[in-house]
């Protein structure tokens, strides 16, 4: 394919595939996924029209990534399971919340800081 050089002076534009690391989990799935998991889980429970949810969102797939073996992190439509969202009193999202061992640790609302995050996840390793 032959490209016209005057049609455009800018850089040619490369396709990006962004993966999401966390994994996403239910109202079915989060006893298994959640409270049966043998390491730590972050939850982030978010929704698609929620502006700050989507800022969190790839900060959440970093830790994801950052933590992989360690920490588990899943992602909770709370339109979509709302039963999982009102039983652990979900009043703003974003919520994160961090359990072990089945149990609630920690809960962090709103759109905070990547060293907030990481710093409340790290006292539940290990």
């Amino acid at each position: 394919m032959k490209i016209n050089p005057t049609f455009s002076r800018a850089a040619p534009r490369r396709a990006v595939l962004v993966r999401a690391e966390a994994g996403a989990a239910n109202d079915d799935t989060f006893k298994s996924v959640v409270l049966e998991s043998k390491v730590p889980v972050l939850v982030d429970f978010w929704a698609p029209w929620c502006g700050p949810c989507r800022i969190i969102a790839p900060v959440v797939d970093e830790i994801a990534k950052e933590f992989t073996g360690k920490l588990k992190c899943v992602k909770i439509n709370t339109d979509e399971s709302p039963n999982v969202a009102s039983e652990f009193g979900i009043r703003s999202i974003p919520t994160i919340m961090v359990f072990k061992g089945g149990k609630k640790c920690e809960t962090i609302i709103g759109a905070v800081p990547k060293a907030t995050i990481v710093q409340t996840v790290e006292k539940y390793l290990g």
